[in-house]
């Protein structure tokens, strides 16, 4: 009877794995059983595995949940908050009672300094949303909604989920934070190169690739169930190289294995580049790669070189603006890039760089032809052999100086290579000019005969990026560098391609992570890899793909009812409010290049920010210090248009940025919601800042702030000698099960699990969408997402009533991405604040916009579709098209409203207006988005889609059998019966640009502050060195210790913290945390296998069980990410609490260099650039503990770190 069942129900997993499986959840009785894999996918081509079976061990035991002991059941409210709560309640409305209890520091303070120390009582619904409503009417009322915020990653997981709380914070005007760039998932190199967030072949076109790097990619580990095509390709005959420090899994698999020193990807990566480069591209030229590079990259754009001194330095990109005439261009000639003709070097104006993107139509494409009278061109790469003369150009080389363990090498910090030039006559008078393919090769220290130094004639020479340079750097042979480069281009030259890095998330999470990724992106690029089937980046981290991206977006941020909606980049959100700028010690003199001009960036990091925020590149959250509801009543009373009054009173000092003074009471985030998340036991870096400064409890932060150590305080930033804690007044956290976040939180709100609800489910590993199906009712008080947002949404429009009605709402939004907005500051960096120039609104200051909030009709604007989709229609990353027949089809399908608007009373209401509007799962829609798109380019692109114009995908569709998405301009692969989904293979083959400043792939970031820290090209860049150990050796007292890198790879046994606490997986592990250690380090310390250890910086302290294995190398030790807080972990003997997480060790330090915006491809998108939350470049003390203590004994407050 243990496997008898009544029913079978398709459903899957909403847990950010990546892989989304399908799966038969078996019920008996109204009680789920257990589950097993679905076997029913359609079928691929002949040539081509089939993609079941799909699932993993963690998913086969997601059931255990359901009736775990640590599923939360009911509605859980912090016992001292309810009383205070119900004390005021008694006598005062819901407002003014949240008002009473935070505006007395002492009730505050009550309650907040108990967080993550247990005392929940059970509370009832109506309860519980009275409370959330109050606080946030107050919080808007009082501070303003931007006060209010929310906190949830990874739409594609489930999606209706994510929207229910993302819709609710958009329609009052909270702030959703952004989650890809803060899991540091988000790698800037690829918004750098190809102006796209991530975008990558589907698993089964590995099958497809005839040679596999795997570079930091653990894929038997972490994908497992795209596991079997990588198997599969190799007995077709495909080489396998692993690069990973460690032995992973992935090794095993591998033809060859190379274990590089950890961090030092971008030495392994420039010196395979510098083999490509001197045998494919000089020596031996590749015609494959040469056509390729020629059209798709920027190799043939010409830089000016800016004179320094006896030498020059590479400058910016030549603009058609930069000449008399603008080349005949009146339609934005600052953004139209040139070249030189091949034929006879006359200058070109190619068709497609982001210039023809705005403000004309038919020539943003990248046909062969020049833009001015259509005739065809062949751009030439190099002016060697016919250049006017050579220039010296200095180069920037970082690898000098390393901390501790990296090895530096004896290298001037300038080097100086000789590059042909040719004189172009500009308006300004007579430049130098070189292509980006001969800076790029001298970039690499490539001898070609021009004389000078710096320059190696052999792959042997000890010059910066050859083989035995990198030898030196990485501990990997010369002879394997150069050996897997060249097999690796042979093999591209001869397949046209099909040359693929798989690349894991680990690579991606150090400082310089953009240096390493763009060294790899460049060995494809030169290869002629991407977009062509086969071959590619692939980057694999979170489940980023969110296929039916624009028919979720309008549902997801209200996009119906208000526009813009408020978003932040969680990485300076947090960096800010949980004070860990207070602790920085890396400032920018430490990270500008050599060739820089002394002070041309402020010496801060949160300096950095602030002046990115001031300047329209980052969005603000919250956004000024006033009110936003107030402000445009005064604008009005002053005569003057909103956004010319927020830029007249910036300007004046009337108005400021909260931003630059986070710890002043009238800027903290007041309400914070967290769902779909476990952000404070899995992403939360700087955990211990977390709970010390926004949420006022307990914790373990061991160094002091820059103030008590005599540090060069913020410019820009206001200081206080006392950082303001407990900044939070309410921690609202949804889950089904008891994580450390719910452990710290005010409020918790019981969820369906991923069988009791109704959701989507898409990844970026196959090209099907999938749904979570409700196979039973939630079990006890639980609600799915929907029903909760929608029950907080009731009872918001209730309370609103005589406190907020019909409000204006100024939003200020940075300048955006793929909207005209990119093209706002084509030059240099101009600072209204400084006096550069006027603060104008989307131009040299963010977008300021007035919206209207009806703030007791939430409910009603929440729960059906809004009028802005039939008037404005919808779209996405720069087309759009009408909507208003997807609008009528809704309203057929969902029923509408008393006002005649389509309902979204359900999640399947939900679900279906995101297959309605999506052309990813509307063909009508898709062959219009095409059509859109074919307007920009001047090319027809609706034969992609028209075999499936009229496919509708519906939600029962998906219940019935998993459906395969329709081909859409949304995204750069295509989805048929002969090509796998790949990245860049529409831009190949339809000739669509990158959305970039050439339109083209880009080697070069010309931007001002990308050339003043030295990354306009690749290069090395060795860790940081975040001096987290400087104060705190000491604490280590007598006993042997020892300084290790620090890593956090993603574990076997559970999806992020999901499953850590989970019996039958705690059953295949050790059951609590561990980290992996060398046996050389253990034994040096006298560890052996088992030992409790403590692991600490100034950051924070954690305590776990030392698993020592000869497969980790000596200098580094791994704690596998996000095991549980809550499972097996005894007391620290340095805080006297008990021991922390992972990321207990860490601290965010955001690199200026991703705060860019304005510029193109540099600009904000949600999700898409920004900051991002690096932590691979910790250092930590390893010791082994001499006494464990589980901290059974009565909690003491004078047991907390001060």
């Amino acid at each position: 009877s243990r496997w008898a069942h009544d029913k079978v129900v398709r459903s899957t997993h909403g847990v950010n794995c990546t892989c989304s499986c399908s799966w038969k959840i078996h019920v008996k009785g109204g009680i789920v059983t257990w589950e097993t894999q679905q076997t029913d996918y359609p079928r691929t081509r002949p040539d081509l595995p089939n993609h079941e079976p799909r699932g993993c061990a963690r998913g086969a035991s997601y059931s255990w949940y359901l009736y775990s002991a640590n599923r939360v059941k009911y509605p859980l409210v912090r016992r001292r908050l309810v009383e205070l709560w119900r004390a005021e309640r008694a006598t005062k409305a819901p407002v003014e009672a949240w008002a009473a209890i935070v505006e007395d520091p002492a009730k505050a303070r009550h309650y907040k300094k108990v967080r993550g120390l247990g005392g929940f009582v059970r509370a009832q619904w109506e309860e519980v949303e009275e409370i959330i409503a109050a606080a946030n009417v107050y919080t808007a009322k009082t501070h303003g909604p931007d006060r209010i915020v929310g906190f949830s990653p990874i739409p594609a997981m489930s999606m209706v989920s994510y929207a229910a709380g993302s819709r609710y914070l958009s329609l009052i005007g909270g702030v959703n934070l952004s989650f890809y760039d803060w899991y540091c998932d988000l790698p800037p190199a690829s918004p750098q190169t190809w102006g796209e967030q991530t975008d990558v072949p589907e698993s089964a076109d590995w099958y497809n690739s005839t040679f596999l790097l795997l570079w930091g990619s653990n894929v038997p580990q972490t994908r497992t169930p795209d596991a079997h095509f990588y198997t599969e390709v190799r007995y077709k005959g495909t080489k396998s190289v692993v690069i990973c420090p460690d032995y992973s899994e992935a090794a095993k698999f591998a033809d060859l294995w190379l274990h590089p020193k950890q961090g030092t990807d971008a030495a392994l990566a420039m010196a395979m580049g510098h083999v490509i480069l001197k045998e494919f591209h000089l020596a031996g030229r590749s015609e494959y790669f040469d056509a390729y590079c020629r059209k798709t990259t920027d190799m043939p754009m010409l830089v000016r070189l800016d004179r320094r001194g006896e030498a020059f330095v590479p400058g910016r990109l030549l603009r058609a603006a930069d000449l008399d005439g603008a080349m005949g261009q009146a339609n934005n000639p600052d953004w139209k890039t040139l070249a030189f003709e091949e034929a006879d070097l006359s200058l070109a104006l190619p068709n497609g760089s982001i210039g023809f993107r705005w403000g004309e139509s038919g020539k943003w494409n990248i046909e062969e032809k020049d833009a001015r009278d259509g005739h065809e061109v062949r751009l030439a790469l190099t002016l060697a052999g016919r250049e006017e003369a050579m220039a010296s150009v200095a180069f920037p080389y970082f690898g000098g100086s390393a901390p501790a363990t990296f090895h530096a090498t004896d290298h001037a910090a300038m080097l100086h290579r000789n590059v042909p030039v040719r004189t172009v006559q500009t308006k300004d008078g007579p430049v130098q000019v070189a292509t980006v393919f001969d800076l790029m090769v001298a970039n690499y220290g490539i001898d070609r005969g021009f004389g000078g130094g710096n320059v190696a004639a052999s792959l042997d020479d000890d010059i910066p990026y050859t083989p035995a340079w990198a030898e030196a750097v990485t501990g990997v042979s010369r002879h394997h560098i150069a050996t897997v480069a060249r097999q690796f281009a042979e093999n591209a030259d001869k397949t046209h391609g099909k040359s693929m890095v798989i690349l894991g998330a680990g690579v991606n999470h150090w400082y310089h992570m953009d240096m390493i990724y763009r060294g790899i992106i460049n060995m494809l690029m030169m290869c002629g890899c991407i977009g062509q089937s086969g071959g590619g980046w692939s980057h694999y981290v979170g489940q980023e793909k969110l296929r039916p991206q624009t028919g979720w977006l309008p549902l997801a941020f209200a996009l119906d009812w208000n526009r813009p909606p408020r978003q932040m980049n969680s990485t300076s959100f947090f960096y800010a409010h949980s004070s860990q700028w207070r602790y920085e010690k890396m400032d920018t003199s430490a990270l500008l290049s050599p060739l820089a001009d002394a002070g041309a960036l402020p010496a801060s990091l949160i300096d950095c920010n602030v002046k990115a925020e001031r300047m329209g590149w980052l969005p603000s959250a919250p956004q000024l210090e006033a009110n936003p509801l107030g402000i445009a009543a005064k604008a009005e009373a002053a005569g003057q248009a909103v956004p010319a009054y927020v830029a007249a009173q910036l300007a004046s000092g009337g108005l400021k940025l909260s931003a630059e003074d986070p710890d002043a009471a009238q800027n903290f985030p007041r309400n914070m919601f967290v769902w779909r998340s476990n952000l404070l036991g899995a992403s939360g870096k700087g955990h211990e800042y977390f709970l010390k400064y926004l949420l006022g409890t307990d914790h373990g932060v061991l160094g002091k702030d820059m103030g008590h150590e005599g540090g060069t305080k913020p410019a820009e930033v206001a200081w206080h000698d006392e950082a303001p804690t407990g900044k939070l007044d309410l921690l609202v956290t949804l889950d089904f099960r008891m994580s450390t976040t719910c452990v710290y939180s005010d409020i918790v709100l019981p969820t369906a699990t991923w069988y009791e609800k109704h959701d989507l489910n898409t990844s970026d590993m196959h090209p099907f969408i999938h749904p979570l199906s409700a196979a039973v009712d939630p079990a006890w008080e639980s609600r799915s997402d929907w029903e909760i947002y929608k029950g907080i949404a009731r009872t918001f429009s209730r309370i609103a009533e005589g406190h907020l009605g019909r409000e204006r709402d100024v939003v200020l939004t940075p300048i955006m991405h793929d909207t005209a907005g990119e093209l706002a500051q084509p030059y240099d960096v101009a600072d209204w604040k400084q006096g550069d120039c006027a603060p104008v609104p989307g131009r040299t200051m963010a977008n300021v916009t007035l919206v209207e909030r009806d703030y007791p009709a939430t409910y009603a604007r929440f729960t059906s579709l809004g009028p802005l989709l039939g008037k404005l229609g919808n779209g996405g990353k720069g087309i759009g098209w009408n909507t208003e027949h997807e609008v009528a089809l809704l309203g057929g399908l969902n029923g509408t409203n008393a006002e005649g608007r389509p309902r979204i009373e359900t999640d399947i209401d939900a679900a279906e207006v995101i297959l309605s509007l999506a052309p990813e799962t509307n063909g009508e829609v898709a062959v219009k988005a095409w059509a859109a798109l074919g307007k920009q380019t001047g090319r027809d692109h609706t034969h992609l889609a028209r075999a499936r114009e009229d496919d509708k995908i519906r939600f029962r569709d998906l219940q019935a059998q998993p459906r395969k998405i329709i081909s859409s301009p949304t995204w750069s692969g295509l989805e048929s019966e002969h090509v796998s989904y790949n990245a860049g293979y529409t831009n190949v083959h339809e000739l669509i640009p990158w959305r970039t400043l050439t339109g083209r792939q880009q080697f070069y970031q010309d931007h001002a502050w990308m050339r003043a820290f030295g990354e306009a090209l690749a290069v090395y860049r060795p860790p940081i060195d975040t001096h987290t150990l400087a104060g705190v050796r000491g604490l280590a007292d007598e006993r042997p210790s020892m300084a290790l890198n620090f890593l956090t790879p993603h574990q076997k046994w559970g999806i992020h913290s999901t499953y850590s606490d989970n019996l039958l997986m705690l059953t295949l592990n050790r059951g609590g945390p561990v980290v992996w250690i060398s046996e050389i380090d253990a034994k040096s310390i006298g560890l052996v296998d088992n030992d409790w250890i403590e692991v600490f910086n100034a950051n924070g302290s954690l305590t776990a069980r030392a698993v020592v294995s000869q497969r980790i190398p000596s200098g580094m030790c791994m704690m596998y990410h996000a095991q549980e807080k809550i499972v097996n972990v005894p007391g620290s003997e340095i805080t006297g609490l008990r021991g922390g997480i992972h990321n207990s060790v860490t601290r965010v330090c955001p690199k200026p260099t991703h705060m860019i915006g304005g510029y193109a491809q540099l600009s904000y998108g949600f999700n898409y650039y920004g900051t991002v939350g690096s932590n691979r470049d910790e250092f930590v003390v390893v010791r082994k503990m001499l006494e464990v203590d589980w901290k059974e004994a009565p909690h003491r407050e004078a047991e907390t770190v001060k």
